[in-house]
């Protein structure tokens, strides 16, 4: 699904050239099984056509314009970001908790006796795989972020400062602690004398989102300059991305890139299959000043659950959040089969169907779920069937193969029927 060799930039006057060296940089995108986790992270908005309001601008290329991107140093910033999903897939909200508590094991749901906290982060941050959500995001540095989900009447805020992260759900009135996880930026010292580091959890604003969409600048891809835009406030340049390859569910991605510090404002992509944006993700307010200091401090409010993530896992009230039993078989090495957008992960689960091993102790409003996602197929490879998203498609097989991409029913059947 994503591209590892030289850009094709086209500019304006329709030159076309390669992305110097330094900015070739590896195309990998992780390509999560599971469908609704794939969901999560894919990205996209609306495009911005041309209108008479559209400022004008100093002429740019497209390889000037990514330059400008991959240049920017904006660390400090604030400000309200909208996203709105559209993967033509359930509400992951409906279908068992505010958490996506559905796809827990029968027993185990958020806030029960078994269950975990309502502010454990990893089935809020799901909620944003569907519907419409309004997010208030501050950044200083890689030691301070802070993400708050707004709802009408309650929210849920995810805070990281130096190596201490909480979250607290205000509608639950619970509180979540853990220890920022080892390995990423923005580390702090534990009191064990190692690193503890930012966690890794999905893109929040257009900036995280445009940084990985550039990866997959490369041969298979056309990269042009379309136009300006306002956005939040300021002027911006549109930069559009297209695969060259047939068989992608990527229609196109357009980024509104700030014309003043290089920082995307806003994010969009298109499915190939045509209709509205898959996810829109875009400022609608941002401020690039130092956020005060205060904005990263969190205590529990009085009266509130706390839950320490240690604990958590050590009594087994996160047991929400874990994968169904007989999932973890999915984890295997991937094999990248193919190519640029067309490029397909294979899982070999080891002749256990990954469809049976996961809807077994599934709940009956996610086996619900699954089934409007799927399609039955047969090939060469003998039978299976095909999860489906507007962007991102699992092939599951009567074996126990796995084949997931942002490629079409077509192509997935067509690898599955090649590979056998």
């Amino acid at each position: 699904m994503a591209p590892n060799d030289s850009a094709q930039i086209t500019g304006e006057n329709g030159e076309t050239g390669e992305l110097p060296a330094g900015r070739r940089r590896a195309a990998r995108y992780v390509v999560p099984v599971a469908v609704a986790g794939v969901a999560a992270a894919t990205i996209g908005l609306v495009p911005a056509l041309a209108a008479a309001g559209d400022p004008e601008l100093p002429k740019i290329s497209a390889q000037e314009l990514i330059e400008k991107i991959a240049a920017s140093e904006t660390e400090q910033l604030s400000g309200t970001v909208k996203v709105k999903t559209d993967l033509g897939i359930p509400a992951i909200g409906g279908l068992g908790g505010a958490t996506a508590g559905a796809f827990a094991p029968k027993g185990g749901t958020d806030g029960g006796e078994k269950g975990g906290s309502a502010a454990e982060p990893t089935g809020r941050l799901m909620e944003l795989a569907s519907g419409e959500h309004t997010l208030r995001i501050a950044a200083d540095g890689p030691g301070k972020q802070r993400v708050s989900i707004l709802d009408s009447a309650a929210e849920y805020s995810l805070i990281h400062n130096s190596g201490e992260v909480w979250a607290y759900d205000s509608a639950s009135n619970e509180a979540y602690h853990a220890k920022a996880p080892a390995g990423a930026k923005g580390s702090a010292k534990g009191e064990d004398g190692k690193d503890q580091a930012v966690p890794k959890d999905l893109p929040a604003t257009p900036q995280d989102f445009a940084r990985e969409a550039l990866k997959a600048a490369a041969d298979t891809t056309s990269v042009t300059v379309d136009g300006t835009a306002r956005i939040a406030g300021r002027d911006a340049y549109q930069l559009v991305i297209k695969p060259k390859q047939d068989g992608s569910t990527v229609g196109s991605v357009k980024v509104a890139v700030d014309s003043e510090t290089g920082t995307p404002l806003k994010f969009t992509l298109l499915p190939s299959s045509g209709g509205k944006a898959a996810i829109d993700v875009g400022f609608t307010k941002v401020d690039f000043s130092k956020p005060a200091a205060s904005t990263f401090d969190f205590s529990p409010p009085k009266g509130a659950k706390v839950t320490e993530a240690d604990e958590s896992k050590a009594t087994g009230r996160d047991e929400a959040h874990k994968v169904p039993k007989g999932a973890e078989d999915l984890g295997t090495e991937p094999n990248v089969i193919g190519e640029g957008w067309t490029s397909v992960v294979r899982l070999d689960t080891g002749g256990k169907s990954p469809a049976g091993a996961v809807s077994k102790d599934m709940p009956a409003q996610a086996q619900q779920f699954m089934d409007a996602l799927g399609d039955k197929v047969e090939g060469k490879f003998g039978s299976g069937m095909v999860f489906k998203t507007r962007l991102v498609n699992a092939l599951m097989t009567d074996d126990g193969k796995v084949y997931v991409g942002a490629v079409d029913k077509d192509t997935l059947v067509k690898v599955a029927n090649e590979a056998k």
